[in-house]
């Protein structure tokens, strides 16, 4: 039995869904574990490129089990409508599962994420405004509608009409807007809980059961370990935790299931929307990583900001998450330069640091302290193997796996799925050992 943890190890946008789809291959299960759709993975196939929003990255398979834990916030007519693209394209989804306590965006979500956002004004956090935000507020709040509540006609009603009175004061008292119809939204989404009925399941049992049988499980997280609620760049975060604690209780698992910890990186780093980004490249360098990385979110569509890698960032999330290894994604997007930076460490008013501050006036006052290598300047999008990538390119890796602390299992080249070069087997691999690590804030050099 294996049960990895993939989570994105910088602001998103990191290929996550191209490594679980190539890790898919061996997996029997899938799982998302957190988030929602405003996340949109991204795997090139031969029947097409996907770009999936809710459903596992590994539902390509066909002897794959997929499922939507219940630390992820569903929009049913979103998920209907990639279920729906799926089927058209050949996809079988009847091995497609969703736990019954997986909670419900709901109409007044959408509406109050996009007020909310409006009424913030020059403070504005820039968020995809699907409704995740303020679904996770009624989680905790505990009032919150969750997928088993879609199948109870009679008690879905009762409970839909206590939150939704709260709300329409709320809509209509604060924001001015016409209150919502309780008809309308309680027709609507019984109608989404009965077309979903099939794939509504006790999915924690499921993955019990797995384990007994010693399945191999992956967890899939969504959007990336520096947008995490408590240790990313609060409050330009998302609305869940993204790191690899999470993955366990957001999927249903006991913690000590998890057998090792995978961060996917890009070769360079991205953000997409507001927030501090030390290494951040507003020249034609940056334009350059930009169009060659096509760096564009695929579920939003608004451009990335780009920059040299992070390493201080990098090794944060790799400690915080205890990873067991790392895969570097979009190495061909450097291929072009002739010089290549990584930031080794901040300058911060004068003091230099090597650990991420808390605060976003100090991280925006972070000054980036580069350390310079070779690039190489030839193609690697053909490279299947280690030994056949530049001299360049193989000191760029090992520097990083060096400042990251983490060793570097995976690089891929190209979107294109098999276009990715395995250094060790993820999922063979031993786990790290965290005794030998250096003293957190200690720099490397």
């Amino acid at each position: 039995m294996v049960v990895v943890a993939v989570i994105g190890a910088q602001w998103g946008g990191e290929g996550k869904g191209k490594i679980v789809d190539e890790l898919s291959m061996r997996a029997d299960f899938v799982v998302r574990y957190q988030g929602g759709s405003n996340t949109s993975h991204r795997v090139v196939h031969e029947k097409g490129e996907f770009a999936f929003r809710l459903v596992p990255s590994g539902i390509l398979f066909p002897n794959t089990t997929c499922i939507i834990g219940n630390g992820v916030v569903v929009d049913p007519k979103g998920l209907i409508d990639e279920m729906e693209d799926l089927q058209s394209k050949g996809i079988d989804i009847t091995r497609l599962y969703i736990s019954e306590r997986a909670h419900v965006i709901m109409p007044y979500h959408f509406l109050l994420d996009r007020l909310e956002e409006e009424a913030r004004g020059a403070e504005k956090l820039d968020s995809a405004q699907r409704g995740m935000g303020a679904a996770y507020v009624d989680k905790h709040a505990r009032t919150g509608i969750r997928m088993a509540d879609l199948l109870d006609v009679d008690a879905f009603r009762a409970k839909l009409s206590t939150i939704l009175q709260q709300k329409n004061r709320m809509i209509t008292q604060i924001y001015g807007q016409r209150p919502l119809s309780l008809e309308e939204i309680h027709g609507e989404y019984f109608n989404y809980g009965q077309r979903l009925r099939a794939h509504i399941a006790d999915t924690q049992t499921m993955l019990h059961d797995a384990l007994f049988d010693h399945k191999l499980i992956l967890l899939e997280g969504a959007q990336g370990a520096l947008l995490d609620i408590d240790f990313g760049t609060y409050p330009f975060v998302t609305s869940s935790s993204t790191m690899a604690g999470n993955a366990a209780a957001g999927a249903g698992l006991p913690p000590r299931s998890i057998d090792r910890v995978v961060g996917v990186y890009k070769a360079y780093i991205t953000r997409v929307g507001s927030g501090p980004m030390p290494t951040g490249l507003f020249n034609s360098i940056g334009k350059e990583m930009q169009n060659r990385g096509q760096e564009y979110s695929t579920g939003t569509g608004r451009e990335r900001r780009c920059g040299w890698f992070d390493a201080v960032a990098g090794r944060f999330v790799a400690q915080i998450n205890g990873l067991d290894a790392a895969v570097i994604t979009k190495l061909d997007v450097l291929d072009t330069f002739p010089i290549l930076k990584i930031c080794t460490a901040y300058n911060l008013h004068g003091k230099i640091i090597h650990s991420l501050p808390a605060t976003l006036n100090d991280l925006a006052a972070c000054e980036p302290i580069y350390e310079e290598l070779e690039g190489w300047q030839c193609s690697t999008s053909n490279i299947t193997s280690y030994d056949e990538l530049p001299t360049a390119a193989k000191a760029y890796l090992k520097r990083l796996e060096e400042l990251l602390e983490t060793p570097i299992a995976m690089v891929s080249v190209s979107p294109r799925r098999g276009r990715t070069i395995q250094i060790q087997d993820i999922l063979s691999m031993p786990q790290r050992d965290t005794g030998s690590l250096q003293k957190r804030n200690q720099p490397i050099h």
